[in-house]
């Protein structure tokens, strides 16, 4: 089973929302029903049928649908998605001829398998804490609009309310602790992205030596 994103930052967008793709028919059956409130409408399914009317809740569901306005947002994205997908990537490689000489911050590691959409181009720096943060510090004032992708779940108040500590998944902490994401999307024009790799550079210089 894998799980699609349409928020608006993701490579396609419906404003929000996703969707679920699966071969197992159990499954896909028990998404319907989950997006439709757990209403069943298949006859063959009912545990018993009043008339040509009658439909079943048979499980706790919710309205999951999409409305019809963003499902043809979706559609229409589609046929944009190699445009999109082709642009992240010339941004991402613009990106890493700029940044391969810092030895102060890691670039995003991709497998020799494998192909990036670059929904995120996530920088690291080499040491975390106060470092980080003054490298984050300086380039929101430079004006970009830098971000940390992402908080461990575990972090987050609701988690640690149930007795999740710090230090149970040390690896992704540590990615955490270190991580800046820079901007990336289709929209930045070649200008813009020769003042992201210019105001990243300075910043690398003027806060992590």
């Amino acid at each position: 089973m894998t799980t699609l994103s349409f928020h608006p930052v993701k490579a396609i967008t419906t404003g929000e929302g996703g969707a679920i793709l699966t071969a197992d028919i159990a499954v896909s059956e028990r998404c319907r029903g989950f997006r439709t409130h757990g209403v069943v409408r298949d006859p063959m399914r009912f545990r018993r049928a009043d008339g040509p009317w009658h439909h079943e809740m048979q499980w706790l569901g919710f309205n999951y649908r999409l409305t019809d306005f963003q499902a043809a947002l979706g559609s229409s994205q589609l046929r944009k998605l190699d445009r999109f997908v082709g642009r992240r990537r010339l941004i991402a490689a613009r990106y890493d001829e700029a940044f391969a000489g810092f030895e102060q911050v890691q670039r995003p590691p991709i497998p020799d398998w494998a192909e990036s959409a670059w929904h995120l181009y996530v920088l690291r720096v080499s040491s975390g804490g106060p470092q980080r943060r003054q490298f984050f510090d300086w380039l929101r004032a430079a004006g970009l609009g830098v971000q940390v992708h992402y908080l461990p779940v575990y972090r987050h108040p609701y988690y640690e309310d149930l007795g999740y500590q710090v230090g149970i998944c040390p690896v992704a902490e540590d990615l955490s602790n270190r991580s800046v994401s820079i901007p990336i999307f289709p929209g930045l024009s070649d200008a813009d992205v020769e003042r992201v790799v210019a105001v990243v550079s300075q910043g690398i210089q003027e806060t992590l030596g």
